[in-house]
């Protein structure tokens, strides 16, 4: 319920700080300018960026978290934009697989 409430926060928040508008097949992605994007996330939420990967050479997909276990999954451009793509609850840190 609460993850619920926050969402519906963040957005209330974006819509009123004038957000980007994306067109993607996903239901609801908010994008911003990522330096905004990215203190909100840090600020508002208390998440930290928890892990980062390059999709090519014009995108990096960033997991943050909070001590909660709460996850926000974004997409930041060359451009300087910064969008979410997904949000959720219970994230676990897993560490590698021992090979032998």
């Amino acid at each position: 319920m609460f993850r619920h409430a926050r969402i519906a926060l963040f957005l209330v928040a974006c819509v009123f700080a004038g957000p980007i508008a994306a067109r993607s097949p996903i239901a609801e992605v908010i994008c911003e300018p990522t330096e905004r994007m990215h203190d909100k996330l840090r600020h508002q939420f208390g998440e930290t960026r928890s892990a980062t990967g390059i999709r090519d050479p014009e995108q990096v997909m960033e997991v943050w978290t909070d001590a909660k276990g709460d996850w926000t999954l974004v997409v930041t451009y060359a451009s300087g934009t910064s969008c979410i793509v997904a949000m959720g609850e219970n994230w676990s840190q897993t560490g590698p697989e021992n090979p032998a």
